[in-house]
């Protein structure tokens, strides 16, 4: 396989995002977008369709990698679900990465329902056995209604069977809601059915992100022309406080603390759900200070 240049760099195209937690991950792009991309308040991908880089492309970052990222012990698969490769093509780039970055102790990616129904129990335990440790998986919500006005294109009851196969295949998975996403009207409908479906997934992680109306995505035009209004900061407050109270987990942690939020909250459930409902009632009393509008972001 012919390379290119071995000082050209990492091979990024566009606007690329990871989770909080892969900060200092090395962050390789396999695909450009989303294969699914119709999610009425993301706005990440719209610059890009979607497709599956070229493995000459994908070999030659990992080998740039190898020379010049050795501190880093984790990476990150982008784009937007690099669990939709084949699973062929897909466990060529773990088995690359696993050759050339034998440091590399975790891998992780971007999940949807859509990528993990392509892959069986016994797929994923082979990308577990190669490495893929951790996904990171969109949720959003719980009511079928608002994943139906959201085009999330699958029902709660699709997202907790594909939540509990990754799950079962042994790899981690951090699950990511939005507060916010129901509306004012129904927002603390949309905190029990999102609290009750990560009870019924027990996801190891839950990450909470506030939705952040993004110009140009069809719920800004629905902000715009009045058919949806966000909750203010105290009904942001009571919808988290909500969603946690009605989360169950076996042993979990659940975190607010992605930029987009107004109070950053850390709490590993069951034994500190009390402490972050505390928490959460004294910010509601003006007793514990917010993030200002200008430091929240993306």
């Amino acid at each position: 396989m012919a390379l290119v240049s071995e000082d050209e760099g990492m091979h990024y195209e566009g606007y690329c995002i990871r989770p909080p937690s892969e900060a200092d991950s090395i962050l390789l792009q396999v695909t450009l977008g989303c294969s699914h991309n119709r999610c009425t308040f993301c706005g990440t991908y719209r610059d890009k369709r979607f497709r599956i880089k070229d493995d000459r492309i994908i070999l030659n970052d990992i080998l740039y990698a190898a020379r010049h990222m050795q501190n880093e012990d984790r990476l990150f698969l982008m784009d937007g679900d690099a669990l939709i490769i084949p699973q062929p093509r897909l466990m060529w780039i773990l088995e690359r990465i696993r050759e050339h970055l034998p440091w590399v102790k975790r891998v992780g990616a971007y999940a949807n329902v859509k990528s993990i129904k392509m892959k069986s129990v016994e797929e994923l335990r082979q990308l577990r056995q190669t490495n893929l440790g951790i996904l990171y998986y969109g949720v959003e919500t719980g009511d079928d209604d608002i994943r139906t006005a959201i085009h999330k294109g699958s029902t709660a009851a699709n997202c907790i069977e594909m939540g509990r196969r990754v799950k079962e295949a042994g790899i981690r998975l951090s699950a990511t809601v939005l507060l916010g996403i129901g509306g004012r009207e129904n927002s603390l409908r949309h905190a029990r059915a999102t609290g009750e479906l990560l009870s019924a997934m027990d996801p190891d992680f839950v990450g909470a992100l506030t939705v952040m109306l993004i110009p140009g995505t069809p719920l800004y035009q629905d902000c715009v022309n009045g058919t949806f209004e966000l909750p203010d900061e105290a009904g942001l407050l009571r919808e988290l406080r909500e969603m946690i109270a009605n989360t169950h987990l076996s042993r979990g942690y659940f975190f607010s603390n992605h930029a987009s939020n107004y109070l950053p909250v850390k709490a590993k459930l069951p034994s500190g759900k009390q402490k972050a409902l505390d928490l959460i009632d004294a910010a509601l009393r003006g007793e514990v200070g917010l993030k200002p509008e200008w430091m929240r972001a993306l």
